[in-house]
């Protein structure tokens, strides 16, 4: 797939992370700063995680400080635009489940180019994609989305899955990663159409 386009999909992404943690931040009235970093940490969080497991240096964002300012800027058009962005609800589902799917095969990829195993290239995917949203949900005290009974890790997994699977069967990259992306993208956004979830575990009991 062309790097230019993976790269201005990436930006598009991290955006709109970051506008879910400022949103996030502000719905528990943090301050100014808190808000910045709980955006910061949102849209870069996944990709850091990655890159310490794996030991790939220098961090994304230290290799690129700009996108620092990508980050800042879109809580402050979170926060100028909040309710706006409430209304524009499914538009910004779709952003963030293309980014999810994008950010999937970019963290896949730099997993394969360190030689990892596909089963590593596939782990270090979803961590991209969901690691920041883990960090700010611990954040703001609230149960992980990724570990509610939503579909957006699997969506993530199934993406990765696709993309390395396809690429041990010799497939052209390109075209295999449209497919990854196109498969994960309509698993993410049929499981918020239909409200589709993995089942639940609920235990009641007191086993002290």
């Amino acid at each position: 797939m062309n790097p230019g386009l993976l790269e201005a999909l990436t930006v598009v992404a991290t955006a709109a992370w970051a506008m879910t943690g400022a949103l996030a931040a502000g719905r528990y009235r943090m301050d100014w700063i808190g808000v910045f970093v709980v955006a910061s940490v949102t849209a870069l969080g996944g990709g850091s995680i990655r890159d310490v497991l794996l030991d790939h240096h220098p961090l994304y964002w230290v290799a690129n400080p700009w996108i620092l300012a990508v980050t800042t800027a879109a809580a402050i058009l979170a926060m100028a635009t909040a309710g706006f962005v409430e209304r524009m609800k499914h538009a910004y589902i779709a952003i963030d489940a293309i980014g999810l799917v994008v950010v999937t095969i970019i963290g896949c990829d730099i997993a394969r180019q360190m030689g990892h195993p596909p089963v590593i290239a596939v782990l270090a995917g979803v961590i991209t994609g969901c690691g920041g949203g883990i960090i700010r949900d611990v954040l703001c005290n609230q149960v992980p989305l990724l570990f509610s009974s939503e579909i957006y890790a699997g969506a993530s997994i199934v993406t990765g899955a696709t993309y390395v699977s396809g690429l041990a069967l010799g497939l052209n990259v390109e075209a295999t990663a449209l497919v990854a992306i196109g498969v994960g993208l309509a698993l993410r956004l049929l499981a918020v159409w239909r409200k589709w979830g993995l089942p639940v575990f609920a235990y009641t009991g007191n086993w002290r």
